[in-house]
């Protein structure tokens, strides 16, 4: 992989009395819902006068008695009487009566067109209530009657919920760290600051368990979306039985919207063919603005509005080249302007665009906006005018080391940590001290970290608009803002080195230093996927240890968060240390909005909600009351730890997490060195004291089974790649060919076939017009990993992208005249393919291939492909017929969308894939048994 590329509508007044039938039914309808509040009752009686919900009060209108008053609102009339100390049922116009309803609040008068109620939320949708009009032979004697709107009850707050991404407990300036977050700092200093706040330790599974109130794997998502097995704790489907915070909301008469990074829609369902109920907009929230997977190009990304894919960023486009012309340079150099558009900017003029719709059309309706950008993680992609910022400040000019140091001061200044406490060693072995370091290395180092901290500190000023358009609205004093800084622990993987390209590294290819370097100058920009050395991470998890990934260390798991209530919380710039979870974010919202968790959603009963409310701690009074949330298991990829009561088990990591592609535990459960904490006392899992209390150790080991089988967290798998890359549902799962008449764009990797570690052949019928043809006939992928057959200048070309260190290409020597022709691509494989990877076994993936392109029949080029692709393509692009969406496989051959202008007749993809013998069986089934030996 070290080779690189060398290179009219008109209104008239009304005028006598000439009425159209619709005019004239208007006409006639008003007149009859006039005539009809003086029209006969029936038998039914209904109380219709005012009720103030505020004051719990009812005023009596003519007509009413106190069994109307009773059927309202579900109280018997002994209860009116004894709530009002009548002592006779006789009651007058104007008297106002206590109503301590046991049933709904309804305001307005009901039937009418504006009535409102609040819903018991038991069962949603709420069921329909019964018609309380009259219905006679004509619509004359007829009385019209209106459910009530629903709303949630008065009061209630809105809802900011932000999360942002891969950042461990030390990069925000609110909790010591030297990455300027002012917007958190301003939160935190009108409201709270909160230092035990956890994670799960990666991405899919701390936002399920946000969303949801409930435990990771008890929603299907034990691992990322990407690496779903056929198991309930593992399958990425948030069930029926497990309704989001944004369906409960709702339902209950907010209005719900998610902006950002949606990473729990199962890969197999993020096509444009759907099923969309895993999307937000089918879970809850009526609108979207985000994109779909793990990671995004904050310059191009795989956006969608609601379900749609768009395309925001055409017309703004940058025009940043990268020189390759000599392969020995020691730096590529990067010329041309960025694009003006960004993500990270574009998501909250969204935001801010949304609420100003909502509040214009009803500015009384409480608004729940899920706020979750895709900083810091990887790529990251901040404006050129933010990393001049961060740059200008020499923050990391020093090393990782003299960071951590710092920062780990700057805690003890701010009071974030305990007094007296121990910092963690540095590992020396694993991360090279910086003064051991080259001036290149240290020379990158600085400019990845500088490129990360610019993408914080931009991501939290955008934050900032969003909270300041709250305050415009005049809505600030009545929001919730809770601002969780980070899903996860920072992300070390980018390996020690960092790298250019986190796609290679899910390839398990690190670029040494030297090639890195090559990239300089486009660190951060559209040219780079790009990720920092875990030196800085390792920093940026400060007082804790490890990263990401590590659910048995507080580096991967332990968070913080601000959360902001004016209405509510006064104690401005107040520290909390109780411990929570992210899935004591649900039952926390509930409390403070009055909403019910439901018993039944869509006929569905639901799961109890597994989170507890922290709603306490806003109160002064229980600043130093004791953590509600008293047992709580962690487990991811094999790493898992126990907490109870303070105290902390867990497992010894044995795995870094840029090692994602050797052989795993094959016993996790039991193969293990465990660890015990006293929290109490070693804040930071600074004190293994697990010799010394062996009778703890046991205990806890068997409440995590306990724990573990509770929640659906066995069994426990210890493989990472082998994940990525195994088996799931698709479009394409059991087919071998695929056939494609027409163009399309947006397809995701997911549902696209997969060409692989496998043989496979790519057959395109094409018809060529007078004057000649070019652009895209087929392609998946991108600039950082990809492949594409499509018509340059006329001529047939074929290219395999190899992750942006190698470009592989076939061509043919004759443009094609008009008329019909056939291009061909075989590919023949030469590993045992992905099966193998079932016996925790690598060596079938990325190997080589003798390829073969032919136009209309003729062999125009061979090639002998040394490697291939092991894992995966660039996930945030697609696959894409007759053009191409985002960025291109060859930045020198086009430039996207590259449209096709000759006519695709057929497109013909056939797959081949290896089979294993039974001879290949009985070497890797030995081959995991030397494995598991050497484990024990």
């Amino acid at each position: 992989m070290q080779n690189m590329l060398s290179h009219g509508f008109h209104w008239k007044p009304f005028r006598g009395a000439r009425l159209g039938i619709c005019s004239a039914l208007a006409l006639i309808a008003g007149l009859a819902f006039g005539s009809v509040q003086a029209a006969d009752r029936g038998s039914l009686k209904y109380a219709e006068g005012r009720f103030d919900a505020a004051t719990a009060t009812y005023e009596v209108v003519a007509g009413d008695d106190l069994a109307a008053i009773s059927e309202r609102f579900s109280v018997t009339v002994p209860e009116l009487r004894a709530q009002n100390k009548l002592t006779t049922d006789k009651i007058e116009v104007g008297q106002k009566l206590v109503v301590a309803a046991s049933g709904n609040g309804i305001t307005g008068v009901l039937g009418s067109p504006s009535a409102t109620t609040t819903i018991s939320g038991t069962q949603l949708p709420a069921p329909q209530p019964k018609f309380g009009g009259v219905i006679k032979d004509d619509a004359l004697q007829s009385k019209p009657w209106w459910a009530p709107r629903i709303v949630p009850p008065k009061g209630a707050p809105n809802i900011l919920l932000i999360l942002t991404d891969d950042a461990g407990f030390a990069v925000p300036s609110t909790f010591g760290g030297v990455i300027p977050t002012p917007t958190m700092d301003s939160i935190a200093a009108n409201g709270l600051r909160y230092n035990r706040i956890f994670s799960t330790s990666l991405c899919s599974p701390t936002r399920a368990a946000l969303i949801t109130g409930r435990n990771h794997h008890s929603v299907g998502f034990g691992v990322i979306a990407e690496q779903a097995t056929g198991f309930p704790g593992y399958n990425s489907v948030i069930g029926a039985d497990n309704a989001t915070i944004g369906r409960i909301l709702r339902d209950n008469g907010y209005a719900t919207s998610w902006f950002g990074k949606d990473h729990n829609t199962p890969t197999y369902e993020a096509s444009q063919a759907g099923p969309f109920t895993q999307w937000p907009t089918g879970m809850g929230f009526d609108y979207f603005y985000g994109f779909v997977g793990g990671d995004a190009n904050q310059w191009g990304p795989n956006l969608f509005r609601n379900t749609t894919q768009i395309y925001p960023w055409i017309g703004h486009e940058g025009t940043l080249k990268m020189d390759r012309s000599d392969p020995k340079a020691a730096i590529w150099p990067v010329t041309g302007k960025e694009s003006s558009w960004n993500l990270v900017t574009a998501m909250a003029d969204d935001a801010i665009a949304w609420m100003d719709r909502i509040h214009q059309i009803d500015p009384d309706q409480p608004i729940f906006l899920h706020y979750v950008p895709g900083a810091s993680h990887a790529p990251h992609h901040p404006t050129r005018e933010w990393v001049d910022k961060i740059h200008a400040m020499h923050l990391f000019d020093d090393g990782y080391e003299k960071l951590r140091e710092r920062i780990f001061a700057n805690q003890q200044r701010l009071g974030v940590i305990p007094k007296g406490l121990k910092l963690t060693p540095w590992p020396n072995e694993m991360l090279t001290p910086w003064d051991k370091l080259s001036a290149d290395a240290k020379k990158l180092y600085i400019r990845q970290v500088e490129v990360f901290a610019a993408y914080v500190a931009y991501s939290d000023y955008e934050i900032g608009r969003v909270i300041q358009h709250f305050k415009d609205l005049g809505r600030l004093e009545n929001t919730l803002i809770i601002y969780q800084n980070g899903d996860n622990g920072t992300s070390a993987e980018g390996g020690p080195e960092g790298t250019f390209s986190e796609v290679a590294f899910f390839n398990g290819v690190k670029p040494p230093v030297d090639v890195q370097m090559k990239f300089y100058e486009a660190w951060g920009t559209e040219l780079a996927y790009n990720h920092m050395s875990a030196g800085w991470s390792w920093a940026f998890d400060t007082p804790f240890d490890w990263f990401k990934q590590n659910a048995s260390r507080l580096g991967g798991t332990n968070q913080n968060m601000v959360i902001q209530w004016p209405a509510r919380i006064k104690d401005q710039g107040g520290l909390r240390e109780q411990f929570m979870h992210v899935i004591d974010h649900v039952p926390t919202i509930l409390e403070v909005t009055g909403i019910k968790a439901p018993e039944v959603v869509d006929g569905i009963k639901q799961k109890p909600i597994e989170g507890t409310s922290y709603a306490y701690t806003f109160d002064a009074a229980n600043a130093k009351a004791p953590s509600r949330h008293t047992t709580q298991y962690f487990e991811m990829m094999g790493q898992w730890a126990m907490y109870h009561d303070g105290w902390l088990m867990s497992t010894k990591v044995d795995r870094a997490p840029w090692d994602a592609f050797s052989s795993a535990n094959p016993d996790p459960l039991n193969n293990q060195v465990f660890q015990l904490y006293d929290l109490s006392k070693s804040w930071n899992q600074s004190e293994d004291i697990a010799a010394q209390h062996p009778d703890k150790v046991k205990e806890m080991r068997a409440m995590f089974l306990e724990e573990a089988r509770k929640y659906q967290v066995l069994p426990l798998d210890a493989s990472v790649g082998a994940r990525v890359a195994a088996q799931r549902p698709s479009l394409t799962a059991g087919r071998n060919e695929y056939v494609y008449t027409a163009p399309m764009i947006g397809l995701p990797q997911g549902d696209a076939p997969y060409l692989l570690n496998t043989s496979y052949t790519i057959t395109a019928d094409i018809t060529i017009p007078e004057g000649g043809a070019e652009g895209m006939i087929v392609t998946s992928g991108g600039r950082f990993a990809g492949f594409g057959m499509y018509l340059l200048k006329g001529k047939p070309v074929f290219l395999w992208n190899l992750l942006d260190l190698e470009r592989i290409k076939w061509e043919g020597p004759d443009t094609l005249t008009p008329g019909q022709h056939t291009i061909e691509f075989d590919s023949k494989y030469e590993g045992l393919g992905a099966a193998t990877m079932a016996f925790n076994n690598f060596s079938g993936i990325g190997k080589g291939a003798d390829t073969t392109f032919k136009v209309d029949g003729k062999v125009v080029a061979t090639k002998k492909m040394e490697r291939t692709i092991p894992i995966i393509l660039q996930w945030d692009e697609s696959f894409d017929i007759g053009s191409d969406t985002i960025t291109g496989v060859n930045d020198a051959d086009y430039k996207p969308p590259f449209p096709l202008t000759a006519k695709l007749n057929k497109l013909t993809i056939k797959v081949d894939r290896p089979k294993l013998s039974p001879e290949d069986i009985k070497k890797l089934e030995e081959a995991l048994k030397k494995v598991e030996s050497a484990r024990e």
